[in-house]
């Protein structure tokens, strides 16, 4: 996209954005808003009091009744270690997970299932 064809669509974009200001300026419910806030406000500074004070007045049981504590994190069971015995040389391997390289190199030459079969009780 050439620099003009974005800097016009920029300037389309920031036009519908002013329309939209426009639209909003005019809407009597935003009025009524901006105005309750501001009276909040002010009656929060005269009264020296929070938002988090005002919400324990108006709804005591939603403060009262905490959050609940987030559970603990799982942890994981520890791994059992797992000896594979080569019954072609009598090599042993000792490995927590199936990513040993000894372990891959044998799945490969002999096949997956018959090195599983190589797990000693």
């Amino acid at each position: 996209m050439s620099r003009l064809a974005e800097f016009r669509a920029a300037e389309k974009a920031l036009q519908e954005q002013l329309a939209q200001l426009e639209t909003l300026k005019n809407d009597a419910g935003l009025k009524k808003e901006i105005e309750f806030e501001e009276k909040l406000l002010g009656l929060m500074k005269t009264y020296d009091k929070g938002l988090r004070e005002i919400i324990a007045i108006l709804d005591p049981q939603k403060t009262s009744s905490k959050a609940p504590a987030p559970a603990p994190k799982q942890q994981r069971r520890a791994r059992v270690v797992k000896v594979y015995e080569n019954p072609h040389t009598g090599e042993l391997i000792e490995t927590k997970g199936g990513n040993h390289r000894g372990l891959k190199a044998w799945k490969q030459e002999y096949g997956a299932s018959t090195v599983d079969s190589w797990l000693r009780g």
